[in-house]
């Protein structure tokens, strides 16, 4: 069913994502779609990308700004370059993207429309009214930039678009999900993430039901020119706006905007149970896994929580800077981006989806029991706190070919110029 999720803050950034990380991201971002679809089903998938939590946090795990706003284009640029090989066997076609491109989501759709029978004149005028109720219909300052559908070949469909405010700096994510549509202007968000700025008007909300049909009744019985008369009443102040406390209360959740990953952002319980799941456990129970050539422990943690990602139940990604924690960052918070692992990660998974296909799902399965585990274990495991993980994290860097925007790191070297950083085996990776 349709229904509001959440709401977060985004603090707003600007820059691109270099070429290194993004086709890192294409390919990882598409083997964990083919995971979600193999294990749950295409419609699964459409509603984890209307999760607005889940969604921060799969861009998380692949390496993005874990707190910021730039998640939402590289995610879905990312998914439109990694599943358009895919179409045929997925059933699943990304359009639309930032600027320009969001104005070309309407073709696009009447594109797939023909290609795989759907009515695409009927969709693109769905991406239409998407776009108008975000911008008009819920006026919170927020002006849209980006807009991306997803749509699959039974016409089902998921929609993730963004607005942002210049003057606080701040973006706005609207997430929606065609499951159980009945009306774009009633409650047809499945969730809306952003800072709130005092009162919104929100005329898709249940409650505006009124008012929406007001405004209908006033431009018949009155025309404009009393429509514009009683604006200006409501210039001179001779009526009040409705109070903020009429307004519908979401869940939120606040990604602030500092880089750096501090204590108060991860669940430190739910980190020691995915580190626990990959270390304690994992030479014991995940044999399968742990034979495929060139796995070692470093690359069964960041499975770990990829296997979060593709499996972890939704009230578990309340803290997206989590699962930072398996391949870092490019602007080097919490580490840099680990690209020996980050390789490793995909190398496994497409290994996984491949037998997968084929009827073996012993690797598949094996990831898998990493979630399990993590969930089971994170009620009793221990270990380091968050600054010592990121330190052991940073000074490993070189070794796992560490990478941000600055540049790769450089070995640590004593007072001979030597390094001081020993490479890690592939046991060891």
């Amino acid at each position: 069913m349709v229904q509001r999720t959440g709401s977060a803050d985004l603090p707003l950034h600007g820059g691109r994502v270099p070429g290194w990380l993004a086709d890192r991201m294409t390919r990882l971002g598409a083997v964990i779609s083919q995971a979600i679809v193999h294990h749950y089903g295409r419609d699964e998938l459409l509603r984890r990308l209307a999760h607005p939590f889940w969604f921060q946090s799969f861009g998380a795990v692949m390496g993005m700004d874990w707190h910021s706003s730039g998640i939402t284009t590289s995610v879905l640029g990312a998914l439109k370059r990694g599943l358009k090989p895919l179409e045929g066997e997925l059933g699943l076609h990304v359009c639309g993207g930032r600027g320009r491109h969001s104005r070309l989501t309407p073709a696009e759709l009447v594109a797939v429309g023909e290609r795989v029978g759907l009515d695409g004149p009927a969709l693109a005028t769905a991406s239409r009214l998407v776009a108008k109720v975000d911008s008009a219909a819920v006026q919170d300052g927020y002006g849209l930039y980006l807009h991306g559908f997803i749509v699959a070949d039974d016409g089902k469909w998921t929609v993730v678009q963004q607005g942002m405010n210049d003057a606080n700096r701040q973006a706005r994510r609207y997430h929606w999900l065609s499951e159980g549509l009945t009306s774009f202007v009633d409650r047809p968000h499945a969730a809306i993430e952003g800072q709130g700025e005092g009162t919104i008007v929100n005329l898709t909300d249940a409650r505006a039901a009124a008012s929406r049909q007001s405004q209908l009744d006033l431009l018949r019985d009155l025309g404009p020119d009393r429509i514009a008369s009683e604006l200006g009443k409501l210039g001179e102040g001779r009526a009040r706006a409705p109070a903020p406390a009429d307004q519908l209360a979401l869940p939120h959740l606040e990604l602030p905007a500092h880089h750096d990953v501090r204590p108060a952002d991860v669940n430190l319980r739910r980190l020691h149970g995915n580190l626990a799941a990959a270390a304690d456990r994992g030479p014991a129970d995940f044999a399968e896994l742990l034979l495929v050539p060139g796995v070692g422990a470093r690359t069964v943690r960041a499975l770990a929580m990829v296997s979060e990602v593709v499996h972890g139940a939704p009230y578990r990604f309340a803290d997206p800077a989590r699962f930072s924690f398996a391949h870092g960052g490019k602007d080097r918070h919490p580490f840099p981006v680990p690209i020996r692992v980050y390789d490793e990660t995909i190398r496994v998974l497409k290994a996984a989806v491949g037998q997968a296909k084929l009827g073996r799902d012993e690797v598949l399965g094996a990831i898998k029991r990493l979630d399990v585990e993590a969930r089971r274990l994170d009620r009793h495991a221990r270990g380091p706190d968050v600054e010592t993980l990121i330190a052991e994290e940073r000074r490993a860097s070189p070794g796992y070919g560490g990478r941000s925007v600055f540049g790769v790191e450089a070995p640590a070297q004593d007072l001979d110029g030597r390094s001081v950083v020993e490479f890690p085996s592939l046991e060891e990776l």
